[in-house]
């Protein structure tokens, strides 16, 4: 989500004509503020029906909707595939288990590394364009994975799969604040996440039996399927809904209209390709070791996250061996956390602006984080329900009960981490703030999943969970931390970036 709040709601400073003083020798101050007011484009009213946020509901919930369609294609991409990696393995003679990990984590990789470039060319161009370029680009690589001839090529498209597909994942959150107030966004932000969270659920399900039945070939010529229509659909109902793009526009047309080249909008940051793009790397990583804030919640979501991919990387092989479930059986293994994730969907969608709400008129940002607080134990508990359960052989829905658990406390987690970000960091570091988050996290989700066979192989299933749950376990005053003290923290380690 790098640059997306930014840009939907930073309004800098209006800008002056620079050719005023080269014009005016002793010019009134008074008359420099009215020419540098008239020459700043802004909506024409608050009720401007150009601006995305006085759309009709249906049209802007067709945004959010687009939007959370593309996550979820997207993330079915990172999971569907999983329970045929060891098919993959055999036709292509890999041997080792951390390449056939590394099969289905590397397109995590691209998902960390795309957002680096996508965060402010979404800034110079829009939305809109992004979305496109990305949703056509990531078809061409799925088509490559499909065709891939040995692990060389299929490693080297289902990265590149995954930088295109970290195209939504980047400016989704940005569709969510340019089109919904920040009082009604935790309903629709809930609505935004189906598809990033159950995606990666669903995909496993859908991609056991299909790897079993048809092959894993076909895992990718579905989502090719999906994809395309997903596409086909967005050409004639999303729009561009950056404010900031709009009124770049704008200022365009009525520069043109007018001939008034003074003319800017009164979002234009007057910044350079280069600067963006500098800023997009630089500003997150200042937050992300200077700000404890942003360091620890971003810790403790890549480690849930790197949790929930050493599962989805594992399932297969551990029900499989331990109970003996087949290739598209062993699929239905993930449902567990899906329902974990959708029971906890539902849950926070109902509470969440209620909660807020009931703190006033004026609510402290740190108020989102007591949702986190009740939820965050279910994670390592549920994670030492899963490892013992399975260890000891007990009946297979005893460590499915185990990661519904964790798929419950997972959501209750990353959600309220998002909303507080935005809320604590406001308009001109909120998004810094959620790229340092959604890259540290998309990078353990990555590597982390390497180390879990070998974690099993040496431990086995109770002690090797156990060492997780552990870690679980000490993150566990985190929220309860910057509930009470988050805005001394905030004061006392401000940011200037």
């Amino acid at each position: 989500m790098a640059a997306d709040l930014e840009s939907a709601h930073e309004k800098p400073p209006m800008l002056e004509d620079g050719n005023h003083d080269q014009q005016s020798s002793e010019p009134d101050q008074t008359t420099i503020e009215q020419e540098t007011k008239d020459n700043v484009v802004d909506w024409d009213a608050p009720d401007d029906p150009q601006n995305p946020r006085n759309w009709p509901e249906w049209k802007r919930i067709i945004q959010v909707v687009l939007a959370s369609s593309f996550l979820l294609t997207a993330n079915l991409a990172a999971t569907m595939f999983a329970p045929g990696a060891g098919t993959l393995a055999n036709e292509f003679d890999i041997t080792s288990s951390t390449v056939v990990s590394l099969t289905v984590s590397i397109y995590l990789c691209g998902f960390a590394v795309g957002p680096m470039f996508i965060a402010p060319l979404s800034e110079l161009y829009g939305r809109l364009i992004i979305y496109h370029t990305c949703n056509i680009v990531y078809i061409g690589f799925i088509i490559g994975c499909a065709l891939g001839k040995d692990t060389g090529m299929f490693l080297a498209f289902r990265f590149l799969a995954g930088c295109a597909a970290s195209g939504p994942l980047t400016i989704g959150g940005g569709t969510v604040a340019d089109v919904v107030p920040p009082a009604q966004r935790g309903r629709v932000m809930s609505l935004w996440m189906i598809g990033p969270l159950l995606g990666p659920v669903l995909g496993p399900i859908v991609g056991g039996f299909v790897s079993e039945s048809i092959g894993w070939r076909w895992t990718f010529w579905i989502i090719t399927i999906l994809a395309g229509v997903t596409f086909i659909i967005s050409i004639f109902f999303l729009r561009e809904t950056n404010a900031a793009v709009l009124l770049k526009w704008k200022a365009a047309r009525l520069r043109k209209e007018t001939g008034n080249a003074s003319l800017v909008s009164k979002m234009d940051q007057g910044l350079t390709p280069r600067q963006l793009f500098l800023r997009a790397i630089v500003r997150p990583t200042k937050l992300l070791f200077l700000s404890p804030i942003v360091l620890l919640l971003s810790l403790l979501c890549a480690f849930v996250f790197g949790l929930l991919f050493i599962l989805f990387t594992t399932f297969p092989t551990v029900f499989e061996e331990q109970y003996h479930f087949s290739a598209g059986v062993s699929g239905l293994s993930y449902l567990g956390v899906g329902i974990g994730m959708a029971v906890s969907l539902g849950a926070y969608a109902t509470v969440s602006d209620k909660l807020q709400k009931a703190l006033g008129d004026s609510p402290k940002p740190e108020g989102r984080l007591k949702p986190m607080i009740w939820a965050i134990p279910a994670v390592p508990v549920g994670i030492f329900w899963y490892g013992w359960a399975a260890e000891k052989q007990t009946h297979w829905i005893v460590p499915i009960l185990g990661t519904a658990l964790f798929g419950f406390g997972f959501l209750w987690i990353l959600t309220p981490t998002q909303l507080y970000l935005v809320d604590a960091f406001g308009p001109e570091a909120a998004a810094s703030a959620l790229a340092a988050n959604v890259v540290l996290r998309l990078l353990f989700a990555a590597f982390i999943p390497l180390a879990g066979p070998s974690l099993y192989a040496d431990l086995g299933l109770g002690w090797g969970n156990s060492v997780l749950g552990f870690i679980g376990v000490a993150f566990l005053p985190v929220p309860l931390l910057f509930y009470r003290y988050g805005g001394w923290l905030r004061e006392r380690f401000a940011v200037k970036l």
